[in-house]
């Protein structure tokens, strides 16, 4: 405790003065002294891996360090404060696969990122029993958050699943891992940091609620295969403000299980663009009130995106997409009720047989730039379901390189007002 110089000074006092029996007045005032100090150190209880042996050369494993730091933070009893694990600025940390598992003693438990995590730069330390490299499970009112960097060294994985898709299938893709994982951490903040290069999925959130994700800097190159900056799913109640992701594959992506789901700010590209679903593989999936604002797509594939395969059901409904702008994006505006896992190909005859999820109360508000392809809307929806209640208005998209574009849909239903180019299908 911190009470020591306190202590001193109370008794020098006392003997100065020359009495022992202090007056009710001073004991009060130094318990009230005691009490805060005591209180002060529970509060900011904090744990540095450097304590617990971690290096942080980036050649030495430090997995193990981290585990008894995990074990010391999450164990701390703070009463009502915060337990904090610091990861320290100018170091990196070589870690293998880690699952920081919850609930902990703390209200909350910050981890202070402020070095650089680092995969390992093999494909040899995950197998089928390994999808994730970095996981938090049940940590309630988990913040993650500094200047620090989380790189998933994904260009080991990425060269023979590509190698795979050109000359045969002897690498299983799959086994891919992602990045980071959170299950079940409800109160999740997660802001500042770098994403670099995972092997699959860069962050993935599920079954979580109340979360708020911002500032991030998510990056991996273009042709990286499946690398999502961030996929949500089974979740409620989660915010993404104020980041940028530029990956091969979407930017956020919003499966099966969740609502409310609000997206606003994020500078997304190169990639696939921002994506609900895809849904219905075989299953039943619901989304509902997504809402995308404030959104900047650039030479993306696609930019705002509702995909789901055949045969499968449920709905994905009250979902917006608005004030937000395009740069030379292949598709800028993409329903596609006829998606298809390139594992499980099927006729075309099927396709138009199969039930479909539902797709309802779409608005597209307020879209304006430019289209790298011809058919910059493309609203294709199932014949036997199809879409309905969608509403575009004040929609303008532009040729990026001077071609005609045209708006194309099949079985949606809805209205478009002040839209260009015109979607035929729509009143």
């Amino acid at each position: 405790m911190k009470f020591g110089f306190s202590f001193t000074v109370f008794l020098l006092i006392g003997f100065a003065l020359g009495n022992e029996n202090f007056s009710q007045e001073t004991i009060a005032a130094f318990n009230l002294d005691m009490g805060n100090e005591i209180l002060s150190e529970e509060i900011s209880s904090s744990f540095n891996v450097m304590h617990y042996g971690a290096v942080g050369n980036g050649q030495v494993d430090d997995s193990q360090a981290f585990n008894k730091a995990w074990g010391a933070v999450c164990s701390a009893k703070v009463g009502e404060g915060i337990a904090t694990l610091v990861v320290p600025q100018g170091k990196t940390f070589l870690l293998s696969p880690l699952k920081f598992q919850g609930p902990c003693q703390a209200k909350s438990i910050h981890f202070q990122l402020g070095g650089t995590l680092t995969a390992p730069q093999s494909i040899s330390w995950a197998n089928g029993q390994v999808n994730v490299w970095l996981q938090f499970s049940s940590v309630e009112n988990l913040i993650l958050d500094g200047d620090g960097t989380i790189d998933g060294q994904g260009f080991h994985w990425w060269q023979p699943c590509i190698k795979t898709s050109i000359f045969g299938s002897f690498f299983n893709c799959a086994r891919r891992p992602g990045a980071l994982n959170f299950h079940d951490c409800n109160g999740l903040r997660l802001k500042g940091l770098t994403h670099l290069n995972s092997p699959r999925t860069h962050i993935a959130i599920n079954e979580c609620k109340n979360v708020v994700i911002s500032d991030l800097r998510v990056k991996a190159p273009e042709d990286s295969p499946n690398t999502d900056g961030i996929d949500i799913s089974r979740s409620t109640n989660v915010q993404i403000q104020d980041s940028t992701i530029e990956t091969g594959d979407d930017c956020v992506a919003i499966n099966g299980g969740s609502s409310f789901i609000n997206i606003t700010g994020v500078n997304c590209g190169p990639g696939h663009g921002i994506s609900v679903g895809s849904l219905g593989d075989g299953s039943y999936d619901t989304v509902e009130e997504v809402h995308v604002r404030n959104c900047n797509f650039s030479n993306t594939q696609n930019g705002v995106r509702i995909k789901t395969f055949q045969g499968g059901s449920g709905f994905a409904r009250k979902i917006s997409f608005e004030h937000s702008f395009f740069n030379n994006v292949d598709n800028p505006i993409v329903i596609n009720q006829f998606y298809q896992n390139k594992a499980k190909l099927r006729s075309h005859g099927i396709w138009q047989k199969a039930a479909a999820v539902q797709v309802s109360d779409v608005t597209y508000s307020d879209l304006q730039g430019t289209s790298a392809g011809d058919r910059a809307i493309d609203l294709n929806c199932d014949n036997v379901v199809g879409c309905s209640n969608i509403v575009i208005s004040n929609v303008r998209i532009t040729s990026g390189n001077g071609a005609k574009i045209y708006g194309s849909c099949n079985n949606a239903h809805g209205t478009a007002m002040n839209v260009q180019p015109a979607v035929p299908c729509m009143s």
